[in-house]
């Protein structure tokens, strides 16, 4: 059937508006593949962190990006550290500026988010601290863009899930657990992250279990103290499962 001038114009019209439509997606997904493309670029271009001290160090207010690389090449450094796939035991000695604990708990976070049935462990001495991690995590995921929220849904609202737990719709989760061996055996996530370790009497014993269970990174964070942690981050203890 021959078309008239007005269904020629209307078929352009639908034409120009499916084109837009097909190039308004492929600059949406080329953004987001941007956003998510490493951890770093994540956690300095597209989130904030929360400074509980900002009045203290005269800062403009409380939320701000991760500091970039010109003003803290360390803290990319660390990222980078995280991120290397031939390493799959890390370990680190943290001091209370190296905003350390934001840096591995940003790194798991996005890896949560961006990745199906990814499952993430903090472990702490107490479970006051594992709740704040997550509370990071969370915070860190409320701080994105609204584009971004909205390709990576929660299963739930965050005010809806546990202190202790943060699930997306895609099956990726973090949950925080206190110290002790025996709280590990109920998960075999993709990642654990176990801070403080120093402080924890048994964190030996929690590597092993990790050595069976954790499939992905197994990241130790504390600051220094005598023990096991200092024994193993210095190859005095020797683990022939590593």
């Amino acid at each position: 059937m021959q078309l008239t001038g007005t269904r020629k114009t209307l078929k352009r019209r639908i034409e120009a508006l499916q084109r837009t439509s097909v190039n308004l997606r492929s600059a949406e997904d080329a953004r987001l593949r941007e956003a998510i493309s490493n951890p770093y670029r994540w956690a300095t271009e597209y989130t904030k962190t929360y400074n509980e001290q900002w009045v203290e160090e005269h800062r403009p207010n409380p939320y701000e990006p991760f500091p970039s690389a010109e003003v803290r090449p360390d803290l990319k450094e660390i990222f980078e550290i995280l991120a290397c796939d031939d390493e799959r035991v890390l370990w680190f000695e943290k001091s209370r500026d190296m905003m350390l604990s934001w840096a591995c708990v940003a790194y798991l976070t996005v890896n949560a988010m961006t990745v199906a049935e990814r499952g993430v462990v903090f472990q702490c001495q107490k479970e006051e601290k594992a709740r704040q991690l997550v509370k990071y995590a969370k915070h860190l995921y409320s701080q994105q863009p609204q584009w971004l929220q909205d390709a990576f849904p929660l299963s739930k609202p965050l005010r809806s899930q546990s202190d202790l737990a943060c699930h997306w719709a895609a099956g990726g989760y973090i949950i925080g657990i206190p110290g002790g061996a025996d709280q590990m055996r109920s998960y075999h996530p993709w990642a654990v992250l176990n801070d403080e370790s120093s402080f924890q009497p048994d964190a030996g014993e929690c590597y092993n279990e990790y050595l069976a269970a954790v499939k992905g990174k197994i990241i130790f964070n504390s600051s220094a103290g005598p023990g096991w942690y200092a024994d193993a981050r210095h190859d005095i203890v020797v683990n022939c499962e590593r």
